[in-house]
């Protein structure tokens, strides 16, 4: 029998598209960015959908049978500030109003998304908090949570995410429910998701491919040295530096112990302060929060500068060529193992803060909220009529429709005649969707009980 659902902090919707596909009715949604409800309009038209949760009346939600919410992951995640209940900004403290969503309503289900981190933050005391609120609080009773990927059904992306599942405890229980076990081997190659002839693309800068062609001339060198690519994070604005880092951090050492070292590519550390000596450094180098270097800090430096002492010879030269880069593209993650060949056209490159990070075409790296971290895939040929004589023919970013794909969302609609979502807005909430594919997976086992 078809059940009613909400679509709480909806985005995208892939709690939408996942219960519809199953045969149930979503009678109302909330999400606060004007922009996404525009376009949740225009892919589920004749849905009620609203906006800021908090400014909204549980009683005046309609009545429903499951409640959906990929609550807000900032505050929980790795990648933030992971202040939980006590966010700054609040968006913590959104889980009270899906709690009094639920008090009031008191559905069937209740079947919520985040990031894998949330079980763990604060020492296990946020998920204390939220079992508790649903357990004790709302009479509901919880199933352990699962991490589960879409890689594991055969989807080429990493992205581990919790899923927590609730059964109303005066309508039934949970004692024959069983998240979904993942096939033990299912192969998948991003190849499975890639459209060619998608012209909706980002064309690679000038500037991306002279980057690339210097990291593949550092690969072409390490190699033809007889040297292995380096397994650690290669951080190029190591080579040649010999600042003290072990006993004391530099931000806590004197003007003396500084002068006269060398810092950011080999350069000479000077200033008339201690600021501009510091601004000689390596940017992971000038921190002034701790005053000892955490040991995995500690151990890259410590391989990258033997590296060099190593290749001093063949690596000046190269160094010479990458003075004017900005501090994320002098480092390089290679992600592939010994045995992949040692070029780039064949791989996924991802320009991310930490560096540029190369992975073999097999899985996506989980798709980010930051626009700029979008795949590079450097051997589709371009379709014919994308680009002028003499420019490239070959290498662009994941399209919106390829990442849609990745989240399950094959049907998802980027905009029509009246409004188009932004491709950044569009990538960024990408990276923010809710899997349609593993919801509707966990869906299945719970709405068959």
């Amino acid at each position: 029998m078809p059940l009613k659902f909400i679509d709480l902090f909806a985005g995208l919707g892939g709690f939408h598209f996942a219960l519809s596909e199953l045969g149930h009715e979503c009678v109302y949604a909330s999400e606060l960015r004007e922009d996404l409800r525009k376009l949740y309009a225009i892919n589920f038209p004749g849905t009620r959908i609203e906006g800021d949760i908090t400014s909204i009346r549980p009683e005046d939600i309609p009545a429903h049978d499951i409640l959906c919410a990929g609550f807000p992951c900032q505050p929980f995640s790795q990648a933030g500030k992971r202040q939980g209940f006590n966010d700054e900004k609040n968006r913590g403290n959104l889980f009270t109003y899906i709690c009094k969503i639920i008090e009031y309503h008191r559905p069937r289900y209740v079947f919520l998304e985040n990031v894998s981190n949330l079980k763990g933050h604060d020492g296990g005391s946020t998920w204390q908090t939220i079992h508790r609120m649903l357990d004790k609080e709302l009479n509901y009773e919880v199933a352990e949570p699962a991490i589960l990927s879409p890689h594991q059904w055969g989807i080429p992306q990493h992205r581990r995410r919790i899923y927590i599942v609730c059964e109303n405890r005066e309508m039934g229980n949970l004692k024959n429910f069983r998240f979904p076990i993942p096939p033990k081997s299912w192969p998948s190659n991003i190849k499975q998701i890639i459209d060619e002839d998608d012209s909706d693309f980002i064309k690679l800068k000038a500037d991306t491919r002279q980057q690339l062609a210097l990291w593949q001339e550092f690969i072409d060198l390490t190699i033809a040295h007889g040297q292995k690519i380096p397994r650690f994070p290669i951080w190029a604005m190591e080579f040649g530096a010999d600042y003290e880092f072990k006993k004391k951090a530099p931000a806590f050492q004197s003007l003396k112990e500084l002068k006269g070292k060398h810092g950011h590519l080999g350069r000479p550390i000077d200033g008339v302060g201690k600021a501009q000596c510091l601004g000689c450094l390596p940017i992971y180098s000038q921190t002034d929060k701790a005053e000892f270097f955490p040991d995995w800090k500690i151990r890259y430096i410590e391989q990258n500068r033997e590296f060099y002492k190593k290749n001093k010879e063949w690596l000046d030269p190269w160094i010479s060529k990458i003075q004017h880069l900005e501090n994320s593209h002098l480092k390089l993650e290679w992600n592939c193992g010994d045995d992949a060949k040692p070029i780039l056209e064949d791989k996924i490159i991802q320009f991310r803060a930490s560096g540029i990070r190369v992975k073999l075409p097999t899985f996506s790296p989980a798709l980010n909220l930051v626009g700029t971290q979008i795949p590079i895939f450097l051997w589709i040929d371009l379709p014919k009529g994308s680009y002028k004589p003499g420019e490239p023919s070959k290498g662009r970013y994941m399209t919106r429709k390829e990442a849609a794909k990745l989240q399950g969302m094959m049907k998802l609609k980027f905009g029509d005649e009246s409004f188009q979502l932004s491709v950044a807005r569009s990538y960024a909430a990408l990276g923010n969707a809710v899997n349609v594919t593993i919801v509707k997976h966990i869906a299945k086992n719970l709405l068959s009980l």
